[in-house]
């Protein structure tokens, strides 16, 4: 998934100890994060998504995470391009 990530135009990668962030047009895309479960994708503004597979889970204020552990690997391309439209705003 990493991979799917770099692999877009202007995405930047930056990487710490315990997490990795994306950034898209200046702003905040999403971050990639090892837990006990397994690994998670948190898009900083995935309130604003859709979500017709229902895959993101959370209770913040705009962010919403997707569980790779429960997720349909040939969709990741549905959130990653909404993430996208919503940094370009």
């Amino acid at each position: 998934k990493r991979q799917e990530l770099i692999n877009i135009d202007h995405v930047i990668e930056k990487k710490t100890v315990r997490i990795t962030s994306y950034s898209y047009a200046g702003s905040g895309l999403c971050h990639m994060r090892c837990t006990e479960k397994g690994v998670d994708i948190g898009f900083l503004k995935g309130l604003l998504m859709q979500d017709n597979y229902g895959q993101l889970k959370g209770k913040t204020k705009r962010m919403r995470v997707l569980s790779m552990d429960t997720f349909l690997p040939e969709k990741i391309h549905y959130y990653l391009n909404q993430a996208i439209v919503l940094n370009k705003k």
